[in-house]
């Protein structure tokens, strides 16, 4: 090799090892045992690696990893579930924050012994057990990777409506602000190392903690079901989405003002399947689906993905019932489906909740402030994100003084002071519509 090759190759080993981060953290959250894309979450984590030898890399679970209404993860305890957990656990460390659906399958300290059991660490910062005022798991673990040492606290949602009913009585939940002011100074002080908070409790309980922490913090928020970015100074925040439709991935890197966090988000649909995985997927759901569930109940005409099929569904509940407007909460639904036949099993994944719809007459003053605080998607600026995930669908043009056909589900009725604001309007249960039921009408129609 002459000089100037061997020059020329040091010079372009020096860049690429100034260009490697210093650790990469993958996050995800809300993943609600979302099989179709559990098997290339797998490989993408070995891709990333490969992508950066040598590059300290972890995974972070910020909590709704389990879900209750998928039938078969219900009847195999989450057998797949465990199996992604563990085969994380063998390639990189990884921490779980406890969610609202960590509990689906087992009481509480069972499932943070499970959890344990396939190598995760479990943290959550404000979720006690009330017969003794201990917490269920540690509030923060240390990270080590490479020369770096992470802070990882968790915190999760103290709406005890959204856990499930069975396990309520095992939860003491404080609220997730008043723990954080009171915990995150002493978890999270300066002692060199790089502070990261997993929140679980939605982006209005974020908002107030966001104040909360030192400059720099990595903060990962969930439970919403949104995705975006928001760097604040140095910290960055930032939703991963569910379903595992995307993916986080938060690189420390060195710059000449210091070690930053740069947070993009990576779409999983078209990554090649780890087999191990793919494996057990297909042959827990070809053991456990039952003959109802296999059924063809419709047809999409198109590719739904989680953040596409939620609009689609909530404009079936409009036309249902003959309104104006309709808006749900997103976390009403959530896997996607793909274009052709569904299944029930598939369409019970998209829609995850059934009930009858609820109606009222509104203003177009009052629509189009829903309008307003509605559809938060990448791009929403910040200053317009509100504390509710909200889809709405409503005509084009809104007259203030013109009065509307709304139509909502029974969920937000029962909650309507969080979803609809103060002074909501009076809602009436429609007769006979129920939200799976005009869902299927709409899959059911030659015309999508």
């Amino acid at each position: 090799m002459s000089r100037f090759a061997l020059l020329f190759a040091l010079f372009t080993a020096a860049v690429a090892a100034a260009a490697m981060p210093e650790a990469i953290l993958v996050v995800v959250a809300d993943q609600h045992s979302a099989y179709e894309r559990s098997a290339q979450f797998v490989a993408r984590v070995d891709a990333l690696r490969a992508a950066h030898p040598g590059v300290p890399l972890a995974v972070l679970i910020n909590g709704d990893s389990l879900e209750y209404g998928n039938a078969v993860a219900r009847r195999t305890s989450g057998a797949v579930d465990f199996a992604v957990f563990a085969a994380l656990a063998r390639r990189v460390p990884v921490v779980i924050n406890l969610g609202n659906h960590e509990p689906e399958f087992f009481d509480v300290p069972e499932t943070v012994r499970r959890l344990r059991a396939a190598g995760l660490q479990v943290i959550s910062g404000n979720l006690r057990n009330p017969a003794d005022g201990k917490p269920y798991a540690d509030a923060s673990v240390r990270l080590r990777l490479g020369g770096r040492e992470l802070t990882v606290v968790g915190v999760t949602t103290d709406r005890l409506s959204t856990y499930r009913v069975a396990i309520r009585p095992q939860l003491d939940l404080a609220d997730p602000v008043v723990w954080a002011r009171g915990n995150f100074p002493k978890i999270l002080r300066e002692d060199g190392t790089t502070p990261v908070v997993l929140s679980h409790c939605g982006l209005k309980a974020d908002r107030a903690m966001l104040s909360l922490v030192p400059a720099g913090t990595l903060f990962a928020g969930a439970h919403d079901h949104l995705r975006f970015v928001q760097q604040e100074g140095s910290t960055v925040y930032f939703h991963s989405g569910s379903w595992m439709e995307f993916m986080s991935v938060a690189r420390l890197e060195k710059t000449a003002d210091g070690l930053v966090w740069k947070v993009t988000h990576e779409a999983l649909g078209d990554t090649p399947a780890d087999p191990e995985i793919a494996g057990l997927v297909g042959e827990t759901l070809a053991r456990h689906l039952t003959f109802e569930e296999r059924e063809i109940v419709g047809q999409s005409s198109r590719d739904l993905g989680p953040g596409d099929a939620p609009r689609f569904f909530v404009e079936a509940a409009r036309a249902a019932t003959q309104a104006d407007a309709a808006m749900v909460g997103a976390t009403t639904f959530g896997a996607g489906l793909p274009a052709g036949p569904v299944t029930r099993f598939a369409f019970d994944a998209c829609v995850r909740f059934d009930g009858p719809l609820f109606t009222a007459e509104v203003d177009g003053a009052w629509l189009r402030r829903l309008v307003a605080r509605s559809n938060q998607g990448p791009d929403t600026p910040w200053e317009k994100r509100s504390g509710e995930n909200l889809v709405t669908v409503a005509p084009a043009v809104i007259e203030d003084q013109v009065r509307y056909r709304f139509v909502t589900t029974d969920w937000v009725a029962r909650n309507a002071a969080a979803y609809l604001g103060e002074n909501p309007p009076p809602l009436s249960q429609h007769p006979s519509v129920k939200l799976k039921a005009a869902a299927l009408a709409a899959l059911r129609t030659k015309e999508k």
